[in-house]
């Protein structure tokens, strides 16, 4: 049986983009369970109590497991961690369209970045994610997201609503020509993370 997971972010008790997990969650219920009708998470969720192990973060990480239905939530701090380089990685096999608990080849990927804090995936000579996030890549005006990334994520979705992001198709061969790139995900805010496109920070 498929599982999948929708990892959702919770801070100062306010839970957010949740209609954007909840698109997701239901079109990938619809796909694989053609019987499901539609759920609203919004009546899963609860806001978790403050503890005094989370005193060092207000950002609360939900994640809910599911199949047909929902399986499980739980809910644990999210601290963020650093990333100040990127190692490029082909790999044309990848496919992760759906937020799947199977996140095999992506571990094994991200065993090869050597020194690097993450990979930054290539499939068929096109930029996509990196293990863990979605990417934009500014040119001095305008930020650009793949248009084919591996995984559309909700924050991607509501940036792109926003038109604070455009699509774009991104080759290997542009990658140089920009200036800086963000890393971004549910749990990790637009901005957050940002590095001067460099051989230095970003290579194979």
């Amino acid at each position: 049986m498929c599982q999948f997971i929708e990892t959702i972010r919770i801070e100062n008790g306010q839970i957010y983009n949740l209609p954007y997990h909840n698109q997701r969650f239901n079109d990938t219920r619809a796909e694989f369970y053609k019987d499901s009708q539609p759920i609203d998470l919004a009546n899963f969720i609860k806001i978790p109590t403050p503890q005094e192990e989370w005193n060092t973060s207000n950002r609360i990480k939900c994640r809910v497991l599911y199949s047909h239905s929902v399986k499980e939530i739980t809910y644990a701090p999210y601290l963020l961690h650093p990333i100040h380089t990127l190692k490029l990685i082909n790999c044309n096999e990848i496919s992760y369209s759906y937020k799947s608990v199977d996140r095999s080849l992506l571990s094994k990927l991200h065993t090869q970045r050597g020194e690097a804090d993450d990979i930054l995936i290539i499939k068929n000579g096109l930029l996509t994610d990196t293990s863990i996030a979605n990417i934009a890549l500014f040119d001095g005006t305008h930020w650009y997201t793949p248009s084919a990334p591996l995984l559309k994520g909700t924050q991607r979705a509501s940036l792109l609503e926003k038109e604070i992001l455009v699509e774009r198709t991104l080759t290997i061969d542009t990658l140089y020509s920009f200036q800086q790139i963000a890393l971004f995900n549910a749990m990790i805010l637009f901005g957050e993370i940002c590095l001067p496109v460099n051989q230095t920070r970003i290579s194979f």
